[in-house]
């Protein structure tokens, strides 16, 4: 019994080898023959009923340089009727979510489901019409060009007269911190009007539960990304934002992203740095002790010894997780380009098992 259904087991790989190599050959073709590009618009919408009609009417359907424009409404669990009016207005693609996730997870879910469908291009905007779609042409124009991957939205946060002073300034301090972090050139990082070349997208894992705006920058820069900028067009603050209810709410939850963006993909210098000024900060009371004790007054500085040496075992164990730190990054790397690789086979996985399945009815 055992050896009839390896045969058979056997035969039946054989049977999809010519539907795999078959599959394989056509999207190389296509590889090689220029096609017209696909672009995907997502829309992650939480509740957005009273905005999504001029979201929606604003995105223009033909633009130069692609050949077709999809729109595609992401649903983080909305209670109104954000879905029927998306169905009603006839957008492509859907995505539910049966109950809220946030707007990070609703942001790669949307991504997900955009490289299934075939999109080249990914634009994501704000349900809440805060961003001009008339703009889409201009932000995808340096991928289209192949000058940039990933492309930010400038609403000139600096100048922008709907933000408060205050908010201004967060929106300048921010950016410059995220820049000095990713390594890469932005005016306006926590924009959420964005576009992502196709393999840019494919490498986008998000972690974090708040926002995907400053992670995936600081991802983008580790991996060597080209980021570009270009000014777009806002409209007028319709409502306040769902993301936060106070600026203060809003700088704790992106320094904490950013310290999570920095564990996870600067592990070595992040703890290293931290470990390095631990064994610095040691090294000052034990010479202080070592001076009195050499100089015959040692015995009334103990407590310098004791606490250098808190100082000294603590760096060395930030040391030490700094390195253990990193090969888990390293794991993790190694993790990620195995799911970009897999993302990229899919096409020729689904076209084998449609073919097979294709020859099975056929049989049948």
């Amino acid at each position: 019994m055992l050896d009839r259904s390896m045969s058979y087991t056997y035969r039946r790989f054989e049977d999809c080898l010519p539907a795999a190599e078959s599959a394989a050959r056509q999207v190389k073709t296509a590889r090689r023959t220029p096609r017209p590009l696909k672009l995907v618009v997502q829309i992650p919408c939480f509740n957005e009923e009273k905005t999504l009609p001029a979201t929606l009417a604003a995105i223009p359907r033909k633009i130069p340089g692609v050949g077709v424009v999809e729109i595609q409404v992401v649903d983080d669990g909305s209670s109104d009727a954000t879905v029927e009016i998306a169905e009603r207005l006839g957008v492509d693609h859907i995505v539910r979510h049966a109950r809220n996730k946030g707007l990070a997870s609703a942001f790669q879910a949307g991504i997900e489901n955009a490289l299934s469908v075939g999109a080249d291009i990914i634009v994501n905007t704000d349900g809440d019409n805060q961003y001009d779609g008339s703009s889409i042409p201009d932000l995808i124009r340096p991928i289209v060009d192949r000058q940039a991957d990933i492309v930010l939205g400038d609403r000139k946060p600096g100048q922008n007269t709907e933000f408060s002073r205050s908010k201004r300034l967060l929106q300048r301090l921010g950016s410059r911190v995220v820049r000095n972090l990713a390594g890469v050139e932005v005016s306006d990082a926590v924009s959420g009007f964005r576009a992502y070349s196709r393999d840019a997208a494919m490498t986008i894992n998000v972690m974090t539960p708040f926002s995907y705006t400053v992670e995936t920058l600081i991802h983008a820069g580790q991996h060597g990304l080209t980021v570009a900028s270009v000014p777009v067009r806002t409209n007028p603050v319709s409502r306040p934002s769902r993301l936060f209810r106070s600026n203060l709410q809003f700088i704790r939850k992106q320094i904490v992203t950013i310290l999570r963006s920095c564990l996870m993909y600067r592990a070595l210098s992040t703890f290293l740095a931290l470990g390095l000024l631990l064994l610095g900060i040691g090294a000052v009371p034990v010479l202080r002790f070592l001076y009195f004790y050499v100089t015959g007054q040692g015995d009334g500085h103990v407590q310098s010894l004791v606490l250098g040496s808190v100082f000294l075992m603590a760096g060395y164990l930030t040391v030490v997780v700094a390195f253990l730190s990193d090969t888990i990054a390293t794991n993790r790397r190694l993790t990620e380009a195995a799911l970009i690789r897999l993302r990229r086979l899919e096409p020729i996985l689904d076209a084998t098992v449609d073919t097979q399945a294709s020859k099975d009815d056929d049989r049948d």
